[in-house]
């Protein structure tokens, strides 16, 4: 489990630190399939955006987002659920003469909430793609 709050408060606290003016949809990059990789050597970056200069410190790297195509869907559901907004996506990009180029990207449009005991999440899906 990603401690995303303790992420969060760290990033945001960096950027203030920095006096750069953040982002407000913060994001995942997940770089290994949790299908194929198991769970404790899966890597991901947890990221905001943000406009002005700032220095890498604590821990904390900065990089510029090379331009790309992407596909994206819209998540609204249980974590439990994005394996079926993955795969609705995948076949998506296959059936339009596409291929995936890159890692997923989530962008949380929201703060998660819980309704009826289940934490819903809201994210835009992106996979960057190429043509065939």
């Amino acid at each position: 489990m990603v401690p995303w709050e303790d992420y969060m408060k760290r990033l945001y606290g960096w950027a203030k630190e920095q006096k750069v003016m953040p982002g407000f949809y913060p994001m995942a990059i997940y770089h290994d399939d949790p299908g194929k990789t198991p769970p404790e050597k899966c890597r991901s970056d947890i990221a905001i955006t943000f406009k002005g200069r700032a220095k890498e410190q604590a821990g904390v790297k900065t990089r510029k987002m090379p331009a790309m195509k992407v596909a994206t869907v819209s998540h609204k559901g249980p974590g439990s659920e994005f394996k079926n907004t993955y795969a609705k996506l995948a076949d998506w990009i296959e059936k339009s003469g596409y291929k995936i180029s890159a890692p997923p990207i989530e962008v949380y449009s929201k703060k998660p909430e819980v309704v009826g005991g289940v934490t819903i999440l809201y994210a835009k899906v992106m996979m960057p793609v190429k043509k065939k």
